[in-house]
């Protein structure tokens, strides 16, 4: 595999954006409505402010950490989402050899183009995000098949329960074999070659074999699947009864709620991931980050808090492991270095990721993900920090 290397993550959302035609760069980009949840997520990371120590440098800080019982080289995992393969051929197999080799875990969607048993093949840490498309019956199906697909841990997105369509997607996907469609399509495409074959090079049927089989037992295709996700959302009792079902760890994701957080931890779930679902379900929710030292107080030290939702860098993974996570998931930059290079791509935004958060690591003293706590942080007055993030969406509005 040929080396690529960016200069930060947004060299790679710049790329992508050239490489990718329009509906599939807002697809990946955008988040609901008016966006505000969406720059909130990033912005939050930028008003948690360091507080270095000198003559105490690390030139080489241990970045191992132990998440949902198992070792990973940093605490990092590939966040689950959906129609990849549209933004490269390489897909969620690039992806997870990609992982492999920086030694971290990735999470794969229920609408994953590929079979789970192949992303295992190349990623022994695989764990199953799970949608509860068909009701339980549907879920037990899933279940089954991650189980005996290798997949280490569960992944349950509890905070779908509707969906409409974005602003920025009112242009289609290319989701079916279909001249017709392929045609219509072309105007996006056409300035975009290395895209285009890239596409052609992956077949334009997508499928997902992952998901419940249809009545006939045919597999759905994700046009087919997608809609579905929202008609059986998960209640309580459902997450109660996916615990009794799965042996191994069980995360729910979704939490924004430190009631809910413990509610989880109660019903016996072995982590929880803080997630506004990358801001693509409801605009006004609270950045992610913001939600995490309440949640960390309640739940830390009972199970394992995960959190995805604005993480462009290494040092923002350090903010996040001080504040009280265990680990990040990330899913928009892993994206848009598959767009850019497919596999070797997503290679390079982990080692950007990992270099960064060495450096910064480096720079607090810190030689080990252990020593990070809420003392490498400055903090700042409440007043000063809201008030500015409310200039600042004030103008984001204009």
């Amino acid at each position: 595999m040929r080396k690529m290397s960016f200069g930060s993550v947004e060299e790679a959302r710049r790329i992508a954006r050239r490489r990718l035609p329009p509906a599939v760069y807002h697809y990946v980009e955008g988040g609901k409505d008016a966006e505000i949840t969406a720059f909130a997520n990033e912005l939050a990371f930028s008003r948690v402010f360091f507080s270095p120590r000198i003559c105490s440098s690390s030139n080489r800080p241990d970045l191992s950490t132990t998440v949902l019982g198992r070792q990973i080289r940093m605490p990092l995992v590939i966040a689950p989402t959906g129609f990849v393969r549209v933004v490269h051929s390489d897909g969620e197999l690039g992806a997870a050899r990609a992982s492999k080799a920086a030694g971290i875990p990735i999470a794969i969607s229920t609408l994953c183009g590929e079979p789970a048993a192949r992303i295992t093949e190349a990623n022994d840490d695989t764990w199953f995000q799970l949608y509860m498309i068909g009701g339980r019956r549907g879920a037990q199906h899933c279940i089954d098949l991650a189980r005996a697909a290798g997949c280490r841990v569960l992944v349950v997105t509890a905070d779908v329960a509707g969906l409409a369509q974005q602003d920025r997607m009112a242009r289609p996907l290319p989701s079916r074999v279909s001249l017709k469609e392929a045609f219509a399509f072309l105007p996006q495409a056409w300035d975009r070659p290395r895209w285009l074959l890239s596409l052609l090079r992956g077949g334009l049927e997508m499928r997902a074999p992952n998901a419940p089989p249809k009545e006939d037992g045919s597999e759905m295709s994700l046009m087919e699947a997608g809609p579905l996700l929202v008609a059986t959302p998960p209640s309580w009792d459902d997450l109660a009864w996916i615990r009794r079902q799965w042996d191994g760890p069980m995360v729910v994701k979704g939490i924004l709620r430190v009631d809910d957080a413990l509610r989880a931890a109660e019903i016996g779930v072995d982590g929880i991931s803080i997630s506004n679902h990358g801001a693509k379900v409801l605009d006004g929710s609270p950045s992610t980050l913001s939600m995490l030292p309440g949640i960390a107080d309640a739940v830390g030290g009972r199970i394992d808090i995960l959190l995805d939702g604005g993480v462009r860098r290494g040092a923002d993974i350090v903010r996040a492991c001080a504040l009280g996570a265990k680990a990040v998931l990330v899913g928009r930059p892993y994206l848009w270095g598959l767009a850019a290079g497919g596999e070797a791509g997503v290679a390079g935004i982990l080692r950007l990721l990992r270099h960064g958060m060495a450096a910064t690591m480096s720079q607090l003293g810190c030689a080990s993900v252990a020593e990070l706590g809420p003392d490498v942080l400055h903090p700042l007055p409440d007043f000063w920090r809201w008030n500015d993030v409310g200039v600042d969406l004030q103008s984001r509005l204009k």
